[in-house]
């Protein structure tokens, strides 16, 4: 089954929202399969410090980019406006 990417990045000054959504957020990764993707890694994208998340990362496996895109787009964090950008690549894994 392909892979994506899937960069999401947080609208600035966006982490008390963030923090509003976290735990439905997390919730709702857990039911990915519910929509017909494979959650294969994910968690939250931090600032260079690493005392701030600033977006999240996922790889994702699914039929095709329409299905990821469903999924971010019932996701929390897209429902609520925590994310600013987010991008959906196909990635081809050469090593991991």
């Amino acid at each position: 089954m392909p892979l994506f990417a899937v960069h999401a990045l947080d609208h600035p000054d966006h982490l008390p929202r963030r923090l509003q959504h976290y735990a439905e957020h997390r919730s709702f990764v857990e039911t990915a399969n519910a929509l017909g993707v494979n959650v294969v890694m994910s968690g939250p994208l931090q600032s260079d410090d690493g005392g701030v998340m600033i977006g999240s990362l996922f790889l994702i496996e699914a039929e095709n980019s329409a299905q990821v895109r469903q999924f971010i787009e019932a996701d929390p964090f897209s429902v609520n406006k925590v994310w600013d950008q987010v991008s959906v690549t196909r990635f081809h894994r050469r090593r991991g």
